[in-house]
């Protein structure tokens, strides 16, 4: 195995460690190959998390050995740059902040195949300007399901004047990010993504649900409304999945959508489609809008007795939250 090798990116050089340790032996695919695959999408994979607090889910051994998460940059390079959060059940953290290719590549010599953004950027960590809808196919739901979930939340963002821009999750699912305007904290951008959840239930009761409860959800697409809170993140764009095949979250189009399939992005399909198409996340920037028409569908939801939905278990109790039970449950307890 070699004893290590150099990456030249934006300017400085990156060292990596045992570039021959096969990462993905499904595959055979090394950790150069991993790096190389890092520095062909370098300038996507930084524009999905740059400024942002990032959380790197690391696997220093490969897929099949164990991965862990690491919030808490320790000792490093002067060059590293982080930014100090604040957990919302306490404690606080000097985590990753990336703006250079650099940045990224550095995590990936760790182990790092997964970037888990906050929502914010280091210029205003209280206010969100990325409103996420994650859709997470329940067991036994195909990617048809998926797929039928993810143009009804296009069209919904659509009515609240928000345009949304698909990637695969890298796994089963869909994310569908819309950019926002910085003005609103995580509570209402939160409660706001809530209100476009249960809309998008309301239009295809068959396929999707906001059901916070796992045995009320059915055979359904989720729309985990909870995303949209500090220190809840999702996988960024041209991110790695820890599985066999290296699927990568891929930003793809809405007429891709039709004919797409989670397996078609890896990062040996990945760098070629970026060449021939450049980044489709790009674009986010320029459609920041306001939040107000989605926040109009909470009072909505409100005048008709639809209220809080319950937090993470991690959260402090919340105002209007309802008990973090199933209501069975909570029934027999009175």
């Amino acid at each position: 195995m070699g004893s290590g090798a150099e990456v030249a990116v934006g300017g400085r050089t990156v060292r990596i460690s045992s570039p021959e340790k096969i990462w993905f032996p499904a595959i055979g695919a090394t950790k150069l190959e991993v790096v190389e695959y890092f520095l062909a999408v370098a300038d996507g994979a930084l524009r999905a998390i740059a400024e942002r607090p990032t959380v790197l889910h690391r696997f220093p051994d490969g897929v099949e050995g164990e991965g862990f998460f690491q919030k808490r940059v320790g000792r490093a390079a002067a060059w590293i740059e982080t930014v100090p959060v604040t957990f919302p059940a306490g404690g606080h953290a000097d985590e990753l902040c990336p703006t250079e290719p650099a940045h990224v590549l550095w995590a990936v010599n760790l182990g790092c195949l997964e970037f888990h953004p906050w929502q914010v950027r280091r210029n205003d960590l209280l206010r969100p300007d990325e409103l996420r809808l994650d859709l997470d196919p329940q067991p036994g739901v195909a990617w048809g399901t998926v797929r039928a979930v993810a143009r009804v939340a296009q069209e919904v963002l659509a009515d609240v004047g928000l345009q949304g821009f698909p990637k695969t999750s890298g796994g089963r699912g869909l994310h569908v990010y819309a950019r926002i305007e910085s003005r609103w904290g995580y509570l209402p951008v939160r409660r706001a993504v809530l209100a476009l959840a249960r809309e998008i239930e309301r239009r295809a009761p068959e396929l999707a649900t906001a059901e916070w409860w796992k045995q009320d959800r059915g055979e359904r697409v989720f729309i985990d409304f909870n995303q949209n809170l500090p220190d809840k993140t999702v996988t960024s764009a041209y991110s790695i999945r820890p599985g066999p095949r290296a699927q990568v979250s891929c930003p793809i189009t809405w007429d891709e959508l039709e004919t797409a399939e989670p397996a078609d992005f890896t990062i040996r399909t990945v760098p070629g489609r970026l060449v021939a198409q450049g980044d489709l996340m790009a674009a986010l920037d320029e459609h920041a809008s306001s939040l107000e028409p989605a926040l109009e569908w909470v009072a909505r939801d409100e005048r008709t007795g639809l209220g809080e939905a319950p937090f993470p278990p991690h959260f402090p109790k919340m105002p209007g939250e309802p008990p973090r039970v199933h209501p069975s449950r909570a029934r027999r307890s009175e």
